[in-house]
């Protein structure tokens, strides 16, 4: 019985003595690595009464309501979608502002904070508001942009997920550079 344990120490000794080797060190942190495409922007030709570049990582589709100029960007890759709607003018502008600002307005339940840039292309008469939506809302982006005479557009960008903020957050910020790229390329068709 003796030699058994003498055995035991023995074999766990050596064991315990070639085991330890090196520093222990602990493992880094690992952080999630998300990367999209450089974005690759290429003019449309819709028969709408205006124009804007696409990124070619989204795919155009015509909203399922059966509106003209009605387009969505579907981002398949991010789970999310991009809305535009197109509005004609007709004596309307004060009511098709006001459904704008409450549309983002909406979200200030869930919403950490809401900040509002106004745009302005005099080349183009092109104005409007680009809303940022940050916390857990449901729309990460929205924007509205006229002519104040003939055209109006409303554009919101919505995840197909649960909003968790700091998850979508690279992916928000990706959709934020394209709606405003979305933005700054649009033109009015006389």
């Amino acid at each position: 019985m003796k030699t058994k344990i003498v055995r035991f120490f023995i074999v766990t000794s050596v064991c315990m003595l070639f085991s330890c080797g090196g520093e222990v060190l602990p493992k880094p942190e690992g952080m999630l690595r998300l990367s999209y495409p450089a974005p690759k922007y290429k003019e449309l030709a819709l028969p709408c009464p205006y124009s804007f570049e696409k990124n070619e990582f989204s795919e155009l589709r015509r909203a399922r309501r059966n509106k003209n100029c009605w387009y969505n960007l579907e981002y398949k890759k991010l789970r999310a979608t991009m809305y535009i709607s197109y509005y004609e003018i007709n004596n309307n502008l004060d009511s098709l502002l006001r459904d704008a600002q409450n549309l983002t307005q909406e979200h200030v339940i869930k919403a950490d904070g809401i900040v509002q840039t106004p745009y302005a292309n005099e080349e183009n008469k092109v104005y409007g508001m680009f809303y940022e939506v940050s916390g857990d809302a449901a729309s990460a982006s929205q924007f509205y942009a006229t002519d104040s005479i003939r055209h109006f557009i409303v554009g919101s960008i919505y995840f197909k997920v649960k909003p968790n903020y700091d998850s979508i957050l690279p992916a928000a910020n990706y959709l934020r550079n394209d709606m405003r790229y979305f933005m700054e390329t649009l033109r009015w068709k006389e």
